[in-house]
């Protein structure tokens, strides 16, 4: 038995990545697992090696119709949710203020804050009461990266939302908790390169802004992550918990 048997969870963002070892982590804990992302040969991919408690639906968090068919999927299966992690986000390099676009503004602002305040909304009316949500945040929130200022911006949004849901939903005994992974060697991290030959010197780069001198697999991120996931974190509502080699406690 494992610490997730008989619990239903929501993953968005959950074809690759960090998404996809926290989809992982709670399968194998016993969990049935709805996985979301915008691409679907990955995520069918992602659905197929996870297995049969596994459910892979394509999904853009930015579309509002787009959630609701969503949660109508899951309600139409009768199943109710314990756990959401609303993992689904991303960044665009290069978003220095004198060359910032509306558009890109926009794009980074419509997936990780608004898509990620409508998922949580749109799940409560099927969460169960002591149930838990896990936000997805960055060290970047704690930190002046030339070039990330909208990124950086909308991961210390959810950083409030997340102390401001905690109180919300308290009396729902609904937990709200922010996982805050430092430089993870996932493909949308390698992706932030311009170009092939930039992808080592940027990930040696990052390595070297923690203390531990290396970057994080998701893997490391998804073990915390279960964590807050469960009710092992059970007196544990607006926290952070910091995955991040000591980047910003010990590099700060």
């Amino acid at each position: 038995m494992g610490h997730m048997t008989g619990k239903t969870a929501l993953v968005t963002g959950g074809s690759t990545g960090i998404g996809l070892a926290a989809a992982t982590r709670l399968v194998e804990e016993g969990a049935h697992v709805y996985l979301t992302g915008r691409r679907t040969r990955e995520l069918e991919a992602a659905a197929e090696a996870l297995g049969e408690r596994a459910i892979a639906i394509r999904n853009d968090v930015s579309d509002l119709d787009d959630l609701d068919r969503l949660f109508a999927r899951i309600a139409d299966d009768g199943r109710r949710l314990d756990v959401l992690v609303a993992n689904a986000g991303g960044g665009e390099s290069g978003q220095e203020l004198e060359t910032l676009t509306p558009e890109s503004f926009d794009r980074t602002f419509g997936i990780n804050v608004r898509g990620t305040v409508f998922t949580v909304q749109k799940a409560l009316p099927l969460m169960d009461d002591g149930g838990s949500i896990v936000l997805t945040g960055s060290t970047s929130a704690r930190r002046g990266v030339p070039g990330f200022g909208v990124y950086s911006a909308t991961k210390a949004a959810l950083r409030q939302f997340a102390r401001v849901w905690a109180a919300e939903l308290a009396p729902r005994g609904l937990r709200v908790n922010v996982i805050v992974p430092g430089p993870t060697d996932t493909p949308g991290l390698r992706g932030l390169a311009g170009n092939p030959e930039q992808v080592a010197p940027m990930l040696g780069g990052m390595a070297r802004s923690t203390a531990l001198g290396r970057l994080g697999s998701p893997t490391e991120i998804a073990e915390a992550l279960l964590f807050l996931a469960s009710d092992r974190s059970s007196f544990m509502t607006g926290s952070e918990l910091f995955v991040d080699g000591g980047e910003v406690q010990v590099y700060p």
